[in-house]
Order: structure tokens, then sequence, then C-alpha cells
């Protein structure tokens, strides 16, 4: 049975008095929690602190991003070795921030993808449409084609021991979230598109939601059966609200 992921994206947010009180509430409220995963992603300039404050607790270090290259003159970016040397284990890849304001194509967050999957760390792979495709009835096409951007190049085996995110782009940070019903329903599309290359891989790969998830509609979302916990970004900012989302996730899962 899969095992459902709650990450909080920190985002563009953080400073070290932050990371010492978040960590430490968070540890608390969450000690007592079993039947699902959590990670926190702060900005990567706090990885080393985050890492040092959540040492001996079940919550696992990631990252919003990672460069395609491994090393050289590429001033300001960060390798997948250097994440995972410092500790790093789920790492953002292809979030809609990204893709717009960094003009990020397809091809290459596949890149990325590949490069993480090398090191040995977990890709959490963002994808979603925008509020006009989702209009223009594009969903599925568009999470086809970002999915597909990994499927045509490495394959369905490159999303064993992986993550995918599906966030609407019209609900991040928005307040709008998609229901239940419609969350669940691109969700299982994503699940059986994996499943025409690879029905195991399809059934193992971990489909978190993410946009606008909160205390107060958590608890549905994660009672859908293709919902793998969330993409947390705003809640993840504040202990008591996350612990809600990662308690409902637990509890769920366990029903």
């Amino acid at each position: 049975m899969r095992h459902p992921l709650v990450m909080g994206n920190w985002k563009l947010n953080g400073s070290k008095h932050m990371v010492n009180d978040l960590i430490a509430a968070l540890r608390n409220e969450l000690s007592s929690v079993v039947g699902c995963d959590v990670a926190i992603a702060p900005p990567v300039t706090y990885l080393d602190l985050a890492k040092h404050h959540l040492g001996g607790s079940r919550i696992a270090l990631g990252a919003q991003n990672v460069d395609t290259h491994l090393s050289g003159a590429y001033t300001g970016e960060v390798s997948a070795e250097m994440l995972k040397d410092i500790g790093a284990k789920y790492i953002i890849i292809g979030h809609s921030e990204r893709r717009t304001y960094h003009k990020e194509s397809d091809a290459l967050i596949a890149e990325k993808f590949a490069i993480l999957k090398e090191a040995g760390l977990i890709p959490v792979l963002c994808i979603g449409e925008s509020e006009a495709e989702n209009e223009a009835g594009q969903t599925e096409a568009v999470c086809a084609r970002q999915i597909d951007a990994v499927l045509n190049s490495l394959g369905a085996k490159a999303f064993e021991n992986t993550v995918i995110a599906y966030e609407p782009i019209w609900a991040i940070g928005t307040g709008k979230s998609a229901t239940p019903a419609q969350a669940q329903a691109v969700h299982k599309f994503i699940r059986d598109h994996i499943a025409k290359h690879d029905a195991a891989i399809a059934e193992q790969v971990i489909i978190q939601y993410g946009g606008s998830v909160n205390a107060a509609n958590a608890a549905e979302l994660f009672t859908q059966p293709d919902i793998d916990g969330a993409l947390v970004g705003g809640a993840s900012l504040k202990a008591d609200a996350f612990a809600v989302i990662v308690k409902a996730a637990a509890e769920a899962k366990q029903g």
C-alpha cells in the first residue's frame, strides 16, 4: 500500500529564527504521528540549519529546485550532489512558479528529473494546468504532456520511488481548491496514464495534491483513493496548520 507524503514548500520564506522555531514546533506536533511521511523544503540558504534541527526526527529534508549541472562555471546554481551531501531527500522540480517566472520547459524539467534519479534523490515532479487551460478542457492534455516529457526520455521505470504533485495553477496561493472529486479524477488520470506504460510502477507512484491545501479541506481530499498526501505551500509555514494536514493524511490512509 502507498504511504502518503505531506511536504511543506516554504518557497521564499524563512529566517534562522523561523527555522529554529517552526521545526521545534513541528517535532512536538508530529512526534506521535505514524502512517504518513513528512518533509519540508526550506530555501536553500537554510537547508544545512534545517537538517541540524531535524536531527533524530522522522521529518525528511527537501529542497525547492536543482540545477542540471553537477559542477562547473554556473554561478548561483546548486547541484544534485550538493543537495545529497547536505542531507536533502525530496527535491521539487517543475513547480509552476519556476515554469512561469524562469521559463523552465518540460524538456529541462525532464533533465532535472534524470539528474536527481542518478544522484539517488527523490524527484517531486510538479504538474498542472492554468485557469485558461482548465476552462478550455485541457487539464488532461497538459498533465499528459508534462508527464510524457519524462516518460518519453527516461521510460516508466524512472517513476519508481518518485513523487508527482498535481497542482492546478489556478489553485496555488489563491484560496481556491479543486473539489475532492475534481482532484481525484485528475489523479486517477495521471495514474492510468503511467499504467499504460507500466501498471506496477503506476500503482506505487505517490501522487500528491497541491493548491490551497489547508486544515479545512485536507481530510476530504485524502479520503480519495488516488490522492497520496499533499504538497503544501502557505499552510506549511504554521506548525499547527501543517500538523493538522499531516494527521488528516495519516488518518485517511489508515481507515
